[in-house]
């Protein structure tokens, strides 16, 4: 049966990276390997969140009711696994998956005073949708002035250019999924968290890397 790995974390995390990376080593040890990437900006609903994620129409994500914003992310999974076959892969692994979408629409401005909508989130996608429930989310734990230095090299992307989008651009917003992330770690299960720094500086990326590959041998039977 397909083991599926999500990689999760705030902006500028490196997660594109470590995944590739994870990707190479499964490979090279005979697994076969699908990749997802979420949001899908070319799709339609991956389009919709693009375009509330750079305020294009005017309306920011970070502006949204957190349920209704929630939900779009939450389409664009659903449409991407409504007819894919990934039973012919040893391991699924997805950059930003449900947790995600859990975290960052519980942190904003306007979440503050309102419960956080992780429950939801898990219904909704897995109950509801009928998403997979991955084997092991990897969240890449990185302090948050090192990961907008990153978020600031990634150049041009099609959704946004060569900015921020609202969520990477605000601070505030980073430190408190950073925050959350350790906290929905202790709350469900097979969340590991990778720590990416260590006393405000950047670890290399063959050292986080290891870390990961560590935890993954040590948690599925790969």
């Amino acid at each position: 049966m397909t083991k599926i790995i999500a990689f999760e974390g705030i902006d500028g995390t490196g997660k594109s990276v470590q995944m590739q990376h994870l990707s190479d080593t499964l490979q090279k040890r005979g697994l076969k390997v699908m990749e997802l990437s979420f949001p899908m900006y070319e799709t339609f609903f991956g389009g919709m969140v693009g375009r509330y994620l750079s305020a294009k129409d005017g309306i920011g994500a970070n502006t949204v009711d957190g349920k209704s914003m929630a939900l779009w992310f939450a389409l664009d999974r659903f449409e991407a696994f409504k007819n894919l076959d990934y039973s012919d892969a040893d391991v699924l692994l997805i950059n930003r998956y449900v947790l995600s979408n859990a975290v960052y629409q519980s942190i904003r401005d306007i979440d503050l005073d309102k419960p956080d909508i992780l429950d939801f989130c898990l219904t909704l996608e897995h109950g509801h949708f009928g998403i997979p429930v991955p084997d092991l989310h990897l969240v890449l734990d990185m302090d948050t002035e090192s990961a907008a230095g990153n978020v600031d090299k990634k150049g041009f992307r099609e959704y946004i250019g060569n900015a921020r989008d609202v969520y990477e651009s605000i601070g505030s917003i980073q430190a408190r999924a950073r925050k959350k992330y350790a906290e929905y770690a202790q709350r469900i299960p097979n969340v590991e968290l990778i720590l990416c720094s260590e006393n405000g500086i950047l670890l290399p990326i063959e050292e986080i890397a290891k870390r990961i590959e560590a935890v993954v041998f040590s948690k599925l039977a790969l």
